[in-house]
């Protein structure tokens, strides 16, 4: 049985319908035990440390494709199935589901359960916006469903989007439906690299002013300053879209700049999403607006000075979002932390998804309660009144 944050569960479920999975989540909040949800494992350490584990509910036998409207683009999936399987078989039709993965292993359920995303967001949104229908298993017993398979079908909406960012605490997700975009047939991107973080923060904002369609703008930050843009088309809008970001980042003077495209463009954007979680430290997510992106450079660098021996940015500078990287001991880590959480003209919703226990312990994975937290538990005790789920580890 899987070591869960050095917890080890008594038992391990692996049912493989939904029904099963509902059957399963009734006994154990009957019995009042423990559970811990898992997909792919490969975000099992985000989010507050669970105190306790009695049973580890595997979703990795709902797998899947439920049905694919190719016509309408949209997709209904069972949420084992992981993003990497399911974009194989929707290549084979020139469609995909525009969702980066940190990992081959991220399954559908996952992703949701954590509204993770990556440099995609830029044209296509995260999890929440994609959503178009779920399918979950209650603590009761009961499976249900909210929304629908086409684009337009809003009925029920709101409980997927409850899903989304809530860490396996209220249900388990067994299905999802999306909508999907076509698989575009050419890419091309363009890295700049430049000296100074302010003179890569003009860069984005010159590209994000433009009347340009960037797939993804990204800037990744640590010993050197990197902006990234990807278009994605035909090959003629690929190459002039290139050229005309070429011109305009040009006239922010940088050190060095290229154009890549197959299989090294493919390892380049790979490296931009998982890069940072091969690397030692804590991991924080948060938020600012667009225009303050060299604010945010300057202050991630600044971290060093209380105490961080390295740092590092990967930010979706379009949309003012990212991921930044704190390489320091657990005293480092937690004052680099707070010093994020003082910003708050600067950064909003400061969450601490990669830590270890010890420096989860000096500093609440999801701060200070907002307005919302009284609203968070009554959820909480209407979908999983015996608090059986992943208890404690998400924001309720």
């Amino acid at each position: 049985m899987d070591d869960t944050e050095g917890l080890r569960p008594a038992e391990g479920v692996e049912p493989d319908t939904a029904e099963a999975l509902a059957e399963a989540l009734a006994e154990c909040s009957r019995g009042h035990r423990a559970v811990l949800l898992r997909g792919g494992g490969t975000k099992i350490d985000w989010g507050r440390p669970v105190e306790r584990v009695d049973v580890l509910v595997s979703t990795r036998r709902l797998k899947g494709i439920v049905r694919h409207e190719r016509g309408d683009l949209t997709l209904a999936v069972r949420a084992g199935a992981t993003i990497a399987e399911v974009n194989r078989e929707l290549a084979q039709h020139g469609q995909w589901l525009p969702l980066d993965a940190v990992s081959d292993a991220s399954t559908i359920g996952g992703t949701i359960a954590a509204n993770d995303s990556g440099p995609s967001r830029h044209r296509h949104g995260t999890p929440r916006d994609l959503l178009i229908g779920i399918g979950l298993a209650t603590t009761d017993g009961r499976v249900v469903k909210a929304g629908g398979n086409v684009v337009k079908n809003v009925a029920g909406y709101d409980l997927g989007r409850l899903m989304c960012g809530s860490f396996g605490g209220l249900a388990a997700i067994v299905t999802a439906s999306f909508k999907l975009a076509p698989l575009p047939p050419v890419s091309g991107t363009l890295c700049a690299a430049f000296s100074t973080p302010p003179a890569a923060a003009r860069a984005a904002a010159t590209l994000a002013g433009s009347q340009l369609e960037p797939l993804a703008l990204d800037v990744h930050a640590s010993e050197a300053t990197e902006l990234l843009v990807r278009f994605a088309s035909t090959a003629a809008a690929v190459d002039a879209q290139v050229a005309e970001a070429e011109r305009l980042v040009r006239t922010c003077a940088p050190d060095r700049i290229v154009r890549v495209s197959g299989a090294g463009e493919d390892a380049r954007w790979r490296d931009q999403i998982e890069g940072i979680w091969r690397a030692p430290g804590a991991i924080v997510k948060t938020s600012w607006l667009p225009a303050a992106l060299g604010d945010v450079m300057s202050l991630v660098a600044n971290l060093r000075r209380i105490g961080a021996a390295s740092t590092e940015l990967a930010a979706r500078a379009g949309v003012g979002t990212g991921l930044i990287r704190i390489e320091a001991d657990a005293a480092g880590q937690a004052a680099a932390v707070r010093r994020l959480r003082e910003r708050r003209d600067l950064l909003q919703h400061v969450v601490l998804l990669r830590a270890d226990r010890g420096v989860k312990a000096l500093v609440d994975v999801w701060g200070e309660p907002g307005d919302t937290a009284g609203l968070l538990r009554a959820l909480k005790h209407a979908l999983d009144p015996a608090g059986i789920l992943n208890a404690g580890r998400g924001p309720f």
